[in-house]
C-alpha cells in the first residue's frame, strides 16, 4: 500500500465486509479477519489481560475470564511473555553475582543495551551502521534536551522545528522549551503538521511538501516512528531522505533507540581528569542503561523480528 495515499481502517473493513456480504459490524468479518491473520499464531507470545482485572468493569455484563480486546498497542504494547523470563535471569545473576554482574553474564550490565543493537538494527534497517545507534531512557526527557542543545543550532535563516500534532506530550514541550531557550517565538518556529481536514492520519506526500516548502528555514525535523495517539507508521525513510537529517512492547516508559547517520566503554569505570567521550552517537550515552528495561525491550525486539520473518508480514 502507498504510504503517501494511506486507506483508512474503516475502510478496508467496509471493502471486505461488502466482498463478503455482511455488515461491518457483523462477527462474520471479525472471524474472517481473524482466520486470515498470517500473525494470530502470535497471540500466544504476548500476556493479555483478562476482562475481569480492567478497570473500570461491570461483570454483571461480561464474562470476566476472557481475555481483552487490546486496541491501545500503539500507546503500549502488550507484554511479552518472554519479559518476564528476562528480568527473572538478572535479578538472579544480581543475587548471586553482586556488583560483578556489570561485566559478566548474558546481558553484561554495563554493556546491555549493545546485546540488542543486531535485533534494532534490523527494525530500522541499517544492520551496516551499528555504531550510529544508541539507546535511551526515554522518560525524564533530559537526554532529548541534551541532544536538541547538540543539533538545534538555530541561526536567522534557519530556526524552525517540525513535528507532528498529537505528539507524545513530553516531546512536545521539550520543543517548545528549546525554542523559548533560545529566545524564540514558538508560535512562529513550531511547525506542527496536522492531518487534512475529516482525516485521522497524516499523508506523507503532505509531510514532504511541508519539508519542501519550509526546508530553508528548518533546523530540526522531529519526527516518532510509530504517532503514539493514532498509531501511524511514518514513512521515516522517505522524511529523513527529504529533510536530509518511542516504544514497541518495551513497557511503560520503556527506553528508546536513537539513530544517527561514543563515553568509551572500557574507560568509563576509569578515574579521569578529562572524560573520553567516543566518537559518534555513543558519545551520548551516559551511565549504564537500565537493565531491567534492556530486558524488556530485547523481549519485543525478539518477538517483531519473529513476526517480520512470517509470510506475508
Amino acid at each position: 500500500m502507498d504510504s503517501s495515499s494511506p486507506v483508512l481502517p474503516a475502510t478496508i473493513l467496509e471493502q471486505t465486509a461488502l466482498r463478503l456480504g455482511c455488515s461491518p459490524a457483523d462477527k462474520k468479518l471479525a472471524f474472517h479477519l481473524d482466520e486470515e491473520d498470517e500473525l494470530k499464531h502470535l497471540r500466544e507470545c504476548f500476556c493479555i489481560p483478562k476482562v475481569k482485572d480492567l478497570p473500570p468493569t461491570d461483570l454483571g455484563l461480561v464474562n470476566g475470564e476472557e481475555s481483552c480486546i487490546y486496541f491501545a498497542g500503539n500507546s503500549l504494547g502488550l507484554q511479552p511473555r518472554k519479559v518476564k523470563t528476562y528480568l527473572d535471569e538478572e535479578l538472579e545473576k544480581w543475587a548471586q553475582t553482586g556488583v560483578h554482574g556489570h561485566f559478566n553474564g548474558q546481558r553484561p550490565w554495563a554493556l546491555a543495551d549493545e546485546c540488542i543493537l543486531d535485533l534494532m538494527a534490523e527494525l530500522v534497517g541499517r544492520c551496516e551502521l551499528l555504531e550510529k545507534i544508541f539507546f535511551w531512557k526515554r522518560k525524564p526527557i533530559w537526554v532529548l534536551f541534551r541532544l536538541k542543545l547538540s543539533f538545534f543550532k538555530p541561526t536567522p535563516r534557519r530556526y524552525k522545528i517540525l513535528l507532528e500534532g498529537r505528539a507524545f506530550p513530553s516531546d512536545h514541550y521539550a520543543v517548545e522549551s528549546q525554542l523559548q531557550l533560545h529566545g524564540l517565538d514558538v508560535e512562529k518556529c513550531m511547525l506542527i503538521m496536522q492531518p487534512r481536514e475529516g482525516e485521522e492520519t497524516l499523508r506523507t506526500e503532505d509531510i514532504l511538501a511541508v519539508i519542501e516548502k519550509e526546508g530553508d528555514s528548518i533546523a530540526v525535523i522531529l519526527f516518532s516512528g510509530v504517532q503514539y495517539y493514532t498509531g501511524q507508521f511514518f514513512d521515516i525513510c522517505r522524511i529523513t531522505k527529504a529533510g536530509q537529517e518511542k516504544y514497541l512492547n518495551s513497557g511503560a516508559g520503556g527506553i528508546a533507540v536513537f539513530f544517527y547517520t561514543q563515553i568509551k566503554d572500557a574507560v568509563k569505570f576509569k578515574w579521569k581528569k578529562y572524560l573520553p567521550f567516543d566518537e559518534g552517537i555513543n558519545g551520548f550515552r551516559l551511565s549504564n542503561p537500565p537493565i531491567l528495561l534492556v530486558c524488556a525491550l530485547q523481549a519485543s525486539l525478539e518477538q517483531t523480528d519473529v513476526a517480520t520473518e512470517c509470510p506475508g508480514a
